[in-house]
């Protein structure tokens, strides 16, 4: 049953538990307090930079992928963070709670 059908055709419950989900399944990190952060057009340091991000800003995570090293706030990886089509940021700089990969690798 496709996302779309449950939520229009399926019992209070079902159209809840899609809805749940769907929210849970995309969340929003938070840059380091403080940083502007380069956005960039892919996982590293020698990709152009497409924009920033302001202080305060809340991204989601696609997909992660390995890219060129970078230390920031929050350590020492290699692990950039896909937060929209073409748009890489460094996960150093993401507050996700773990070294390691939170979400699927990108394709």
């Amino acid at each position: 049953m496709s996302v779309d059908h449950a939520a229009t055709t399926g019992s209070g419950a079902e159209r809840e538990a899609v809805t749940t989900a769907a929210a849970t399944a995309l969340r929003y990190y938070a840059v380091a307090p403080g940083v502007r952060l380069n956005v960039r057009s892919g996982p590293g340091t020698g990709y152009p930079i497409v924009r920033v991000l302001p202080v305060g800003a809340k991204v989601p995570i696609f997909c992660q992928t390995p890219g060129t090293w970078v230390t920031g706030p929050y350590g020492t990886t290699n692990i950039w963070d896909n937060i929209d089509d073409g748009e890489y940021v460094s996960d150093s700089y993401l507050q996700t709670g773990s070294d390691g990969y939170i979400r699927p690798r990108c394709a």
